[in-house]
């Protein structure tokens, strides 16, 4: 006997083969009171309930010929008993807002997540749907995509992003309870589930957030990590070799650890159990599993982690497992024990009595919650937004930024954020509010510490908790390195995270080369579904807010001044909306079209001023938002830009881009240095003598 069939207690089964081929419809089901109890399931079916999440996961790798099958073959107990037994979740509708949360922080083994909202009743994956696993514009892409998949919470793959946004969401759950709840009437209560592996705890981004975790005392968090020790490269113990339990212990989280996660579901029933008895701690559950349980020759081993078993150990991990089914085959009994559309619906009318109770004794927080989850807008919103006049005080936009967070928050109930330790420099504090604590949830200030990676990962969860939150996030510019990979994931997902990135060039000064950003913008602007916004004075840094808050699925990153710079005359929010627009104008044609961002924009408005007064017709463009720009009409940007005009840009960052609109571009093409600001500006050559000598040309 093997030593895989030794650690096998599931006797093999068998019930009368029910092909499904199409959609399935859920069974009609006697309505029965809403309970997290597991009612007793005949162990046969419960072994084919398992088992149908493996071979599911195995069918679906194997036709694609790609994938991981390895996961879902260990993890399908710990899927079984949330999915069928814990979570509160309804199938027929997805986005019901008091469901529980789950995150597949370990997105290789999707087909784990798939196979289970097939098995629970989710329309948006029919059986064909498994079947066209990693196919183009299937519904059951490679890793877990919360834009194509009805009913997937995040978008993971990069590992360690998932449990940290995990921790968004959890975060978004404390404040919302704390803020709304009344002692005899709770409308927010859920809990997050998140699975990660080993990958998952090595990678930094996860310390970051779980130390923030543990920090917040999130109690309705559960993270499960699927302690295989495999990874791509082997056995972990060639490279990681620490107690992760030790270490989330001393992060200030509860600690479980089920020994037989291949087959003792009752185990991990119990795990979950005593995990929601700790209130005041987030909790791990450690679950050692066989990476690829059931195949006689390939679990245990990397060879199952990413890719397909094969035809000859399918049908050997079929004969080892007693799966007598045909691929994408599952017995009738199978769909009946799991479905919990029922179940669903139930939980969904539970709380929306509680909903009408609390709207009747509560009738003013009610409106605002509803209006918060309905992820609209506040009526007027945007004329809390203040404008300027030269006549106003020049200052950095840095701090215009924080003017128009002070006065948004007291119309966007939603708006919550911090700074990764540089809120005095960022200026991200809404003055109204406390902070964001373990005893003080309902606060709306976020003090994320020296954590920009987790930083951006945890506002971009508590943006995907989809109940109206509109997070922001700062930090000086040149770390947008540390969080890039977070940044890239909420242009993936489609969420509308505002990422405030002060000291934004050269300008910053003395710092030096490490502190001032070069390429970012060049970087950022090539980035797809992100809008890089950088404002020239207080009226476009107004302009740049309301785009922010207005696109919900477009995150935006604000490039903000350390120095200040005037107001000018010509900036207006409505030319922030078409991305560049004339701030300066001239009559008819132009002969020279000057254009410049942010701290530049006030050099090229002088300069054009002296190019003017030497007899040439002068337009000034602030390209706020080249985003923005490239989506106007055809006739809109021709005429602006006219191609007869001699085109000149000037900004203190990379010229990597300027020449799509471009003739001649003044930038920094090199790293820089450390000097005042003023003498840096000269020695790189950004002058507006440069820029009217390049106009002149």
């Amino acid at each position: 006997m093997s030593a895989l069939t030794a650690r096998t207690s599931f006797a093999p089964a068998r019930v009368a083969r029910n092909t499904r081929s199409a959609r399935r419809a859920p069974a009609a089901r006697a309505a029965t009171k809403v309970s997290n109890v597991a009612v007793a399931v005949d162990a046969t079916v419960e072994n084919e309930s398992v088992n149908a999440i493996r071979f599911l996961a195995i069918d679906g790798v194997e036709k694609a010929n790609s994938g991981h099958p390895g996961l879902p073959m260990g993890c399908a107990p710990m899927g079984y008993v949330l999915w069928k037994e814990t979570m509160n979740h309804s199938p027929s509708n997805p986005k019901w807002f008091n469901r529980d949360r789950f995150v597949l922080s370990a997105g290789h083994g999707s087909m784990f997540q798939y196979a289970l909202m097939h098995l629970t009743g989710y329309k948006s994956v029919s059986i064909d749907d498994l079947q066209q696993f990693r196919q183009w514009e299937s519904q059951t892409p490679g890793h877990p995509e919360n834009f194509v998949t009805e009913g997937v919470e995040v978008t993971t793959g990069p590992l360690g992003n998932g449990i940290s946004m995990a921790v968004g969401l959890a975060a978004a759950e404390a404040h919302l309870a704390a803020r709304y709840n009344k002692p005899d009437c709770e409308i927010v209560d859920h809990y997050t589930y998140c699975i990660m592996g080993d990958g998952c705890n090595m990678e930094g981004v996860s310390n970051e957030a779980i130390s923030l975790a543990g920090h917040w005392g999130l109690g309705k968090l559960i993270a499960f990590y699927d302690d295989n020790s495999i990874s791509i490269d082997g056995h972990t113990d060639i490279s990681f070799t620490e107690d992760v339990c030790a270490r989330y212990e001393a992060l200030g989280w509860h600690i479980q650890h089920v020994e037989d996660g291949n087959t003792d579901l009752e185990a991990i029933r119990k795990a979950i159990a005593e995990a929601k008895k700790v209130t005041d701690k987030p909790s791990l559950i450690k679950v050692t599993t066989l990476i690829g349980y059931g195949s006689p020759n390939k679990a245990d081993t990397h060879d199952v982690h990413g890719a397909p078993l094969g035809t000859d150990e399918v049908a050997a991990t079929r004969e080892n497992l007693g799966w007598s089914y045909a691929p994408f085959e599952v017995p009738e009994s199978v769909y009946e024990n799991f479905d919990v559309t029922a179940k669903g619906k139930e939980c969904e009318a539970a709380w929306e009595a509680t909903m009408a109770t609390y709207t009747e004794k509560y009738p003013e927080e009610a409106a605002e919650f509803s209006q918060l989850i309905s992820q609209e807008l506040p009526e007027g919103w945007a004329e809390a937004l203040p404008s300027f006049t030269p006549e106003d005080k020049g200052v950095a936009t840095r701090i215009h930024s924080q003017t128009m967070l002070n006065a948004l928050a007291p119309v966007l109930p939603g708006l919550l954020g911090g700074s990764a330790d540089l809120a005095p420099s960022n200026m991200t504090l809404m003055k109204m509010f406390g902070d964001f604590q373990k005893d003080t949830p309902e606060e709306r200030n976020v003090r994320f510490g020296v954590r920009e990676h987790g930083m951006g990962a945890i506002a971009n969860g508590l943006a995907l908790h989809a109940s109206g939150l509109i997070p922001y996030c700062a930090t000086f510019f040149i770390f947008s390195d540390y969080m890039r990979a977070a940044m890239r994931l909420a242009a993936l997902q489609q969420v509308g995270t505002i990422f405030v990135m002060t000291h934004d060039s050269i300008g910053l000064g003395e710092d030096g080369p490490t502190h001032q950003p070069i390429e970012h913008l060049a970087s950022f602007r090539a980035m797809p579904n992100m809008l890089t916004m950088r404002p020239g004075d207080g009226t476009e840094t107004a302009g740049c807010y309301k785009v922010a808050v207005e696109n919900r699925k477009r995150p935006s990153t604000m490039a903000l001044s350390r120095q200040a710079m005037p107001n000018l005359p010509g900036t207006s929010m409505e030319g922030v909306a078409k991305g560049g627009y004339a701030v300066v104008d001239c009559e008819g044609t132009p002969d020279v079209v000057i254009m410049g961002t942010g701290s530049e924009l006030e050099m090229a408005v002088k300069a054009g001023e002296e190019v003017a007064a030497a007899g040439k017709k002068v337009r000034v463009v602030s390209m706020v938002c080249t985003d923005l720009f490239d989506e106007q009409s055809e006739e809109y940007k021709a005429e602006l830009l006219p191609a007869s005009a001699r085109k000149v840009s000037v900004e203190a960052g990379s010229t990597f881009g300027w020449h799509k609109y471009a003739d001649a571009c003044i930038g920094i093409d090199d790293f820089g240095a450390s000097a005042p600001a003023s003498i840096l500006y000269e020695k790189f050559g950004i002058t507006q003598a440069a820029v009217v000598e390049a106009a002149m040309a």
